[in-house]
């Protein structure tokens, strides 16, 4: 098994992963996402393939069956007169295939984002999730990542 940059022909599989997101998203919102449908187009995944500050990544089985998806975004903030300078890695997406769920494909997608976050001289990991998702919550708590801005909403 390995981890590698995703390409081109990897792009059905990562629509598969983005659907099984977004059917947990659904699931935990209903009210704001819908039950089908892609975050990004194939035409988006090419673009995001072939940018340097946005690498995605895929984690593959032994016969070269895509299990797991990570897309990072690179992002760097100049020092202002109100806030540091940092370099930051975004993970945008982390997901293991239904199927695959259960072998530690995860941390090790997450242990190869947080590598790639030091090679790349980045200062901090960081992601959003949805306080629903208690899953997904209890596994970035137990990488130590800890809860940086609470975002709120009432339903009207």
């Amino acid at each position: 098994m390995t981890i590698r940059r995703a390409t081109v022909q990897d792009i059905p599989a990562l629509q598969s992963l983005l659907q099984d997101i977004l059917k947990v998203h659904h699931q935990i919102r209903p009210d704001l996402f819908k039950a089908e449908g892609s975050k990004y187009s194939d035409v988006q995944l090419e673009a995001l393939l072939a940018d340097a500050k946005t690498p995605v990544f895929v984690y593959a089985d032994h016969s070269g069956q895509i299990l797991g998806h990570l897309f990072l975004q690179l992002k760097e903030l100049e020092d202002s007169s109100v806030a540091y300078a940092t370099k930051n890695l975004y993970i945008d997406d982390l997901c293991v295939s239904e199927k695959a769920r259960g072998q530690q494909l995860g941390q090790k997608l997450y242990d190869f984002a947080l590598a790639y976050a030091k090679e790349n001289g980045c200062d901090r990991i960081t992601l959003n999730v949805w306080n629903a998702n208690e899953g997904a919550v209890r596994f970035y708590e137990r990488q130590g990542m800890t809860a940086r801005e609470t975002k709120m909403e009432l339903k009207l």
